[in-house]
């Protein structure tokens, strides 16, 4: 039997490059399905389940983080691979708390899906190569330091508002796009600052660019 991947980018030239190593180099890996956002995935999962998924750290609607956790509430035993242009130690270490079986360079990731794939696949960790000096072991083995507790504090509604307001977005907009009241939006955010100890809307979007919640 093949195996079955879901592969998430919200830009189609990575999903076009990654799909056509996989069908040239790998004739035992298939792509299932293609979403571009955290939410299609979602949906794609739910009625398509894939072996392994290949989700973009930083996707519009719902970032590849968010959509994992969900993925892993659903099934514990989902094999996650993140996709990021980031190669520095916390957002890694970000990841691999969070669930993520691999971590792939953007970058690097022609040369390394497919080896990444098979790894995750049969219950293995996988790093990029071009990740210097970081031990899958000393990061899953490390104590969490306190935003890192704050961070895992937050509940998804409230992620999700952070990347709202990130990507610019007002009250309005959001509670309209939620189906919640603007008042609700603003409980959100309070509860948020108080989490984050974070006040200023622009330290909230450096701290959802740094965490891998929202791009710029």
């Amino acid at each position: 039997m093949p195996i079955k991947v879901l592969l998430a980018d919200d830009h189609s030239i990575v999903r076009e490059g990654l799909k056509a190593v996989l069908k040239r180099t790998a004739p035992d890996i298939i792509v299932a399905g293609e979403a571009s956002d955290g939410n299609q995935a979602l949906e794609l999962a739910k009625k398509t389940p894939a072996d392994v998924y290949l989700l973009d750290i930083t996707m519009p609607f719902l970032n590849g983080l968010e959509a994992m956790a969900r993925l892993l509430r659903g099934d514990k035993k989902a094999k996650i691979i993140i996709l990021s242009m980031h190669d520095d130690r916390p957002t890694i270490e970000k990841a691999l708390r969070a669930g993520a079986r691999g971590y792939l360079i953007k970058e690097s990731a022609a040369g390394d899906v497919v080896r990444a794939v098979r790894e995750v696949y049969n219950g293995r960790h996988y790093l990029s190569p071009s990740v210097a000096g970081v031990e899958i072991d000393d990061i899953l083995d490390a104590p969490f330091d306190k935003l890192k507790q704050q961070s895992s504090a937050l509940t998804s509604r409230e992620k999700e508002i952070i990347q709202q307001i990130a990507e610019g977005l007002g009250d309005k907009q959001i509670a309209y796009k939620f189906r919640i009241s603007r008042n609700t939006v603003h409980v959100h955010r309070h509860n948020i600052s108080l989490k984050l100890d974070i006040h200023k809307q622009t330290d909230l979007v450096r701290y959802a660019v740094k965490e891998g919640i929202a791009k710029l």
